[in-house]
Protein backbone atom coordinates (compact mmCIF):
# COMPACT_ATOMS: atom_id res chain seq x y z
CA UNK A 1 0.00 0.00 0.00
CA UNK A 2 1.28 3.41 -0.95
CA UNK A 3 1.99 5.89 1.86
CA UNK A 4 -1.12 8.07 1.86
CA UNK A 5 -1.56 11.17 4.00
CA UNK A 6 -4.92 12.89 4.38
CA UNK A 7 -4.75 16.68 4.44
CA UNK A 8 -7.83 18.41 5.84
CA UNK A 9 -8.33 22.05 4.79
CA UNK A 10 -11.49 23.59 6.27
CA UNK A 11 -11.19 26.95 4.56
CA UNK A 12 -14.18 28.73 3.05
CA UNK A 13 -13.09 32.38 2.90
CA UNK A 14 -12.78 32.33 -0.91
CA UNK A 15 -16.27 30.95 -1.56
CA UNK A 16 -19.31 33.09 -2.35
CA UNK A 17 -21.59 30.97 -0.15
CA UNK A 18 -20.89 30.00 3.43
CA UNK A 19 -20.60 26.36 4.54
CA UNK A 20 -17.76 24.75 2.56
CA UNK A 21 -15.66 24.55 5.72
CA UNK A 22 -18.09 21.87 6.93
CA UNK A 23 -17.43 19.68 3.89
CA UNK A 24 -14.65 17.61 5.46
CA UNK A 25 -16.82 16.66 8.42
CA UNK A 26 -19.78 16.00 6.14
CA UNK A 27 -17.59 13.43 4.34
CA UNK A 28 -16.81 11.84 7.71
CA UNK A 29 -20.50 11.67 8.59
CA UNK A 30 -21.16 10.08 5.19
CA UNK A 31 -18.51 7.44 5.94
CA UNK A 32 -20.24 6.60 9.22
CA UNK A 33 -23.63 6.35 7.50
CA UNK A 34 -22.07 3.98 5.00
CA UNK A 35 -20.37 2.00 7.79
CA UNK A 36 -16.95 2.59 6.24
CA UNK A 37 -13.69 2.51 8.21
CA UNK A 38 -12.04 4.91 5.75
CA UNK A 39 -11.18 7.62 8.26
CA UNK A 40 -9.61 5.17 10.71
CA UNK A 41 -7.13 3.96 8.09
CA UNK A 42 -5.24 7.18 7.40
CA UNK A 43 -3.63 9.73 9.70
CA UNK A 44 -4.91 13.22 8.87
CA UNK A 45 -3.07 16.53 8.99
CA UNK A 46 -5.33 19.52 9.63
CA UNK A 47 -4.30 22.89 8.19
CA UNK A 48 -5.30 25.88 10.34
CA UNK A 49 -7.97 28.02 8.67
CA UNK A 50 -8.63 31.77 8.53
CA UNK A 51 -12.43 31.61 8.52
CA UNK A 52 -12.65 34.12 11.40
CA UNK A 53 -11.85 36.81 8.80
CA UNK A 54 -15.37 36.38 7.43
CA UNK A 55 -16.63 38.43 10.41
CA UNK A 56 -14.33 41.36 9.67
CA UNK A 57 -15.91 42.71 6.49
CA UNK A 58 -14.63 43.00 2.92
CA UNK A 59 -11.64 45.30 2.31
CA UNK A 60 -10.75 43.96 -1.13
CA UNK A 61 -13.91 43.71 -3.25
CA UNK A 62 -12.15 42.38 -6.38
CA UNK A 63 -10.40 39.65 -4.36
CA UNK A 64 -12.39 39.11 -1.18
CA UNK A 65 -10.35 38.15 1.89
CA UNK A 66 -7.18 38.01 -0.20
CA UNK A 67 -5.04 38.48 2.91
CA UNK A 68 -6.53 35.30 4.38
CA UNK A 69 -6.33 33.46 1.06
CA UNK A 70 -2.64 34.36 0.92
CA UNK A 71 -2.13 32.80 4.38
CA UNK A 72 -4.09 29.67 3.43
CA UNK A 73 -2.29 29.12 0.12
CA UNK A 74 1.03 29.50 1.95
CA UNK A 75 0.06 26.99 4.67
CA UNK A 76 -1.29 24.40 2.27
CA UNK A 77 1.80 24.80 0.06
CA UNK A 78 4.15 24.21 2.99
CA UNK A 79 2.16 21.17 4.14
CA UNK A 80 2.04 19.55 0.69
CA UNK A 81 5.69 20.42 -0.01
CA UNK A 82 6.83 18.62 3.15
CA UNK A 83 4.69 15.54 2.36
CA UNK A 84 5.95 15.33 -1.23
CA UNK A 85 9.54 15.79 -0.06
CA UNK A 86 8.98 12.61 1.98
CA UNK A 87 7.46 10.89 -1.09
CA UNK A 88 4.08 10.65 0.61
CA UNK A 89 0.86 10.81 -1.43
CA UNK A 90 -1.43 13.62 -0.23
CA UNK A 91 -5.17 13.15 -0.52
CA UNK A 92 -6.48 16.64 0.15
CA UNK A 93 -9.99 17.18 1.50
CA UNK A 94 -10.68 20.89 1.15
CA UNK A 95 -13.43 23.46 1.44
CA UNK A 96 -13.30 26.20 -1.16
CA UNK A 97 -11.21 25.60 -4.29
CA UNK A 98 -8.78 28.52 -3.83
CA UNK A 99 -6.47 26.46 -1.62
CA UNK A 100 -5.83 24.09 -4.54
CA UNK A 101 -3.30 26.72 -5.61
CA UNK A 102 -1.41 25.85 -2.43
CA UNK A 103 -1.53 22.17 -3.32
CA UNK A 104 -0.08 22.83 -6.77
CA UNK A 105 2.57 25.18 -5.37
CA UNK A 106 3.58 22.62 -2.74
CA UNK A 107 3.98 19.84 -5.31
CA UNK A 108 6.10 22.07 -7.53
CA UNK A 109 8.18 23.47 -4.67
CA UNK A 110 9.08 19.96 -3.49
CA UNK A 111 10.40 19.01 -6.93
CA UNK A 112 10.94 22.26 -8.88
CA UNK A 113 12.67 20.56 -11.81
CA UNK A 114 9.77 18.19 -12.50
CA UNK A 115 7.17 19.27 -15.05
CA UNK A 116 3.73 19.27 -13.42
CA UNK A 117 0.44 18.62 -15.19
CA UNK A 118 -3.02 19.32 -13.79
CA UNK A 119 -6.31 17.53 -14.45
CA UNK A 120 -9.11 19.85 -13.32
CA UNK A 121 -12.48 18.07 -13.04
CA UNK A 122 -14.83 20.96 -12.43
CA UNK A 123 -17.80 22.92 -13.76
CA UNK A 124 -15.59 26.03 -13.74
CA UNK A 125 -12.22 26.99 -15.21
CA UNK A 126 -11.10 28.98 -12.13
CA UNK A 127 -8.92 31.22 -14.30
CA UNK A 128 -10.16 34.60 -13.09
CA UNK A 129 -7.94 37.28 -11.58
CA UNK A 130 -8.73 40.37 -9.47
CA UNK A 131 -8.69 42.27 -12.78
CA UNK A 132 -11.37 40.11 -14.44
CA UNK A 133 -13.55 38.55 -11.74
CA UNK A 134 -17.28 39.35 -11.83
CA UNK A 135 -17.75 38.32 -8.18
CA UNK A 136 -14.48 38.87 -6.29
CA UNK A 137 -14.69 35.32 -4.95
CA UNK A 138 -11.20 33.84 -5.00
CA UNK A 139 -12.26 30.23 -5.39
CA UNK A 140 -12.52 31.24 -9.04
CA UNK A 141 -8.82 32.15 -9.21
CA UNK A 142 -6.53 29.22 -8.20
CA UNK A 143 -5.33 28.29 -11.68
CA UNK A 144 -4.69 31.95 -12.50
CA UNK A 145 -2.51 32.09 -9.38
CA UNK A 146 -0.55 29.06 -10.58
CA UNK A 147 0.06 30.29 -14.12
CA UNK A 148 0.86 33.72 -12.64
CA UNK A 149 -1.40 35.69 -14.96
CA UNK A 150 -3.20 39.01 -14.51
CA UNK A 151 -5.04 38.60 -17.83
CA UNK A 152 -4.93 42.36 -18.43
CA UNK A 153 -6.17 41.79 -22.00
CA UNK A 154 -9.60 41.27 -20.45
CA UNK A 155 -9.39 43.74 -17.55
CA UNK A 156 -12.75 44.99 -16.26
CA UNK A 157 -11.83 45.83 -12.63
CA UNK A 158 -9.36 48.23 -11.04
CA UNK A 159 -8.16 46.45 -7.88
CA UNK A 160 -7.00 48.63 -5.00
CA UNK A 161 -3.31 48.83 -4.11
CA UNK A 162 -3.62 46.36 -1.24
CA UNK A 163 -5.23 43.78 -3.53
CA UNK A 164 -2.54 44.23 -6.18
CA UNK A 165 0.23 43.79 -3.59
CA UNK A 166 -1.30 40.58 -2.21
CA UNK A 167 -2.04 39.21 -5.68
CA UNK A 168 1.59 39.71 -6.71
CA UNK A 169 2.71 37.96 -3.52
CA UNK A 170 0.36 35.03 -4.12
CA UNK A 171 1.70 34.53 -7.66
CA UNK A 172 5.19 34.13 -6.19
CA UNK A 173 4.53 31.81 -3.25
CA UNK A 174 6.85 28.81 -3.12
CA UNK A 175 8.87 29.55 -6.22
CA UNK A 176 8.78 32.75 -8.23
CA UNK A 177 6.50 32.94 -11.24
CA UNK A 178 4.37 30.23 -12.90
CA UNK A 179 4.19 26.80 -11.28
CA UNK A 180 2.60 25.16 -14.32
CA UNK A 181 2.48 25.79 -18.06
CA UNK A 182 -1.13 26.57 -19.06
CA UNK A 183 -0.80 23.98 -21.83
CA UNK A 184 -0.34 21.39 -19.09
CA UNK A 185 -3.86 21.92 -17.74
CA UNK A 186 -6.64 19.55 -18.80
CA UNK A 187 -10.27 20.40 -18.04
CA UNK A 188 -12.97 17.76 -17.71
CA UNK A 189 -16.67 18.76 -17.60
CA UNK A 190 -15.91 22.50 -17.48
CA UNK A 191 -19.11 24.17 -18.70
CA UNK A 192 -19.59 27.50 -16.92
CA UNK A 193 -16.97 30.06 -17.99
CA UNK A 194 -16.82 33.80 -18.58
CA UNK A 195 -15.23 35.68 -21.48
CA UNK A 196 -11.89 36.41 -19.72
CA UNK A 197 -11.47 32.69 -18.97
CA UNK A 198 -12.45 31.74 -22.51
CA UNK A 199 -9.74 34.14 -23.72
CA UNK A 200 -7.06 32.32 -21.73
CA UNK A 201 -8.36 28.88 -22.72
CA UNK A 202 -8.14 29.87 -26.39
CA UNK A 203 -4.83 31.73 -26.00
CA UNK A 204 -3.06 28.74 -24.46
CA UNK A 205 -5.00 25.98 -26.21
CA UNK A 206 -6.16 24.42 -22.94
CA UNK A 207 -8.01 21.18 -23.66
CA UNK A 208 -11.48 20.71 -22.23
CA UNK A 209 -13.40 17.43 -22.37
CA UNK A 210 -17.08 18.47 -21.97
CA UNK A 211 -19.53 16.11 -20.31
CA UNK A 212 -21.08 15.16 -23.65
CA UNK A 213 -17.69 14.15 -25.05
CA UNK A 214 -17.08 12.03 -21.95
CA UNK A 215 -20.35 10.22 -22.67
CA UNK A 216 -19.73 9.83 -26.38
CA UNK A 217 -16.18 8.51 -26.10
CA UNK A 218 -16.39 6.71 -22.76
CA UNK A 219 -14.26 7.03 -19.63
CA UNK A 220 -11.40 4.85 -20.87
CA UNK A 221 -10.88 6.90 -24.03
CA UNK A 222 -11.23 10.26 -22.27
CA UNK A 223 -8.71 9.20 -19.63
CA UNK A 224 -6.31 8.06 -22.33
CA UNK A 225 -6.65 11.32 -24.24
CA UNK A 226 -6.35 13.47 -21.12
CA UNK A 227 -3.16 11.71 -20.08
CA UNK A 228 -1.82 11.97 -23.62
CA UNK A 229 -2.13 15.78 -23.44
CA UNK A 230 0.15 15.56 -20.39
CA UNK A 231 2.57 13.05 -21.92
CA UNK A 232 5.58 15.31 -21.32
CA UNK A 233 4.77 15.88 -17.64
CA UNK A 234 6.75 14.14 -14.91
CA UNK A 235 4.03 14.54 -12.27
CA UNK A 236 0.23 14.90 -12.40
CA UNK A 237 -2.15 16.42 -9.86
CA UNK A 238 -5.89 15.70 -10.05
CA UNK A 239 -8.39 18.16 -8.59
CA UNK A 240 -12.00 16.99 -8.28
CA UNK A 241 -14.54 19.71 -7.56
CA UNK A 242 -17.89 18.17 -6.67
CA UNK A 243 -19.69 20.77 -8.79
CA UNK A 244 -18.47 18.73 -11.76
CA UNK A 245 -21.39 16.49 -10.78
CA UNK A 246 -24.80 17.27 -12.24
CA UNK A 247 -27.29 19.34 -10.26
CA UNK A 248 -29.84 16.53 -10.55
CA UNK A 249 -27.62 14.51 -8.23
CA UNK A 250 -27.26 17.17 -5.56
CA UNK A 251 -27.12 20.92 -5.01
CA UNK A 252 -24.78 20.54 -2.02
CA UNK A 253 -22.04 22.78 -3.40
CA UNK A 254 -21.66 26.56 -3.63
CA UNK A 255 -21.96 26.96 -7.40
CA UNK A 256 -23.92 24.04 -8.90
CA UNK A 257 -24.23 23.87 -12.69
CA UNK A 258 -26.51 21.62 -14.80
CA UNK A 259 -25.03 19.27 -17.38
CA UNK A 260 -22.44 17.58 -15.21
CA UNK A 261 -21.20 14.07 -14.56
CA UNK A 262 -23.09 11.29 -12.83
CA UNK A 263 -21.60 9.80 -9.66
CA UNK A 264 -20.80 6.63 -11.60
CA UNK A 265 -18.96 8.62 -14.28
CA UNK A 266 -17.02 10.55 -11.64
CA UNK A 267 -16.01 7.34 -9.89
CA UNK A 268 -14.95 5.66 -13.15
CA UNK A 269 -13.03 8.74 -14.27
CA UNK A 270 -11.09 9.28 -11.05
CA UNK A 271 -10.35 5.61 -10.47
CA UNK A 272 -9.02 5.31 -14.03
CA UNK A 273 -6.91 8.48 -14.03
CA UNK A 274 -5.29 7.75 -10.69
CA UNK A 275 -3.82 4.51 -12.08
CA UNK A 276 -1.22 6.59 -13.94
CA UNK A 277 2.08 6.26 -12.06
CA UNK A 278 2.79 9.97 -12.46
CA UNK A 279 -0.20 11.02 -10.35
CA UNK A 280 1.26 12.31 -7.08
CA UNK A 281 -1.70 14.01 -5.39
CA UNK A 282 -5.51 13.93 -5.53
CA UNK A 283 -7.89 16.51 -4.10
CA UNK A 284 -11.64 16.81 -3.51
CA UNK A 285 -13.25 20.20 -2.83
CA UNK A 286 -16.41 22.29 -2.40
CA UNK A 287 -18.79 19.95 -0.54
CA UNK A 288 -21.22 22.29 1.23
CA UNK A 289 -23.70 20.39 3.43
CA UNK A 290 -25.59 23.58 4.42
CA UNK A 291 -27.00 23.74 0.89
CA UNK A 292 -28.07 20.11 0.82
CA UNK A 293 -30.67 17.77 2.23
CA UNK A 294 -29.83 14.42 3.82
CA UNK A 295 -26.08 15.05 3.24
CA UNK A 296 -26.55 13.80 -0.33
CA UNK A 297 -23.56 15.50 -1.94
CA UNK A 298 -21.21 14.39 0.82
CA UNK A 299 -22.41 10.79 0.47
CA UNK A 300 -21.87 10.87 -3.29
CA UNK A 301 -18.52 12.61 -2.86
CA UNK A 302 -17.46 10.05 -0.27
CA UNK A 303 -18.19 7.26 -2.74
CA UNK A 304 -15.82 8.96 -5.20
CA UNK A 305 -13.18 9.46 -2.48
CA UNK A 306 -13.31 5.86 -1.26
CA UNK A 307 -13.29 4.32 -4.73
CA UNK A 308 -10.44 6.55 -5.94
CA UNK A 309 -8.34 5.72 -2.88
CA UNK A 310 -8.98 2.01 -3.40
CA UNK A 311 -7.83 2.32 -7.04
CA UNK A 312 -4.69 4.17 -5.93
CA UNK A 313 -3.82 1.45 -3.43
CA UNK A 314 -4.59 -1.39 -5.87
CA UNK A 315 -2.35 0.02 -8.59
CA UNK A 316 0.79 0.75 -6.58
Amino acid sequence: MRDIKLVEVRSEIAAGTRGASLGVDALKIASLDKKSNYFTRFDPISVKDENNRLFQGIKNPTAKYIDGVYEMVNRVAETVKSLRAERLFPIVLAGDHSTAAGTIIGIKAAHPNKKLGVIWIDAHADLHTPYTTPSGNMHGMPLAMCIATDNLDCQVNKPNDDTVAYWNKIKNIGIEGPKIDPKDIVFISVRDTETPEDHLIKKYGIRNFPTQEVREKGIQQISKEALEVLKDCDQIYISFDVDSLDTEISVGTGTPVPGGLTVEEAISLNTELIKDKRVCCWEIVEVNPTLDTENTMAENAFDVLEATTASLIANF
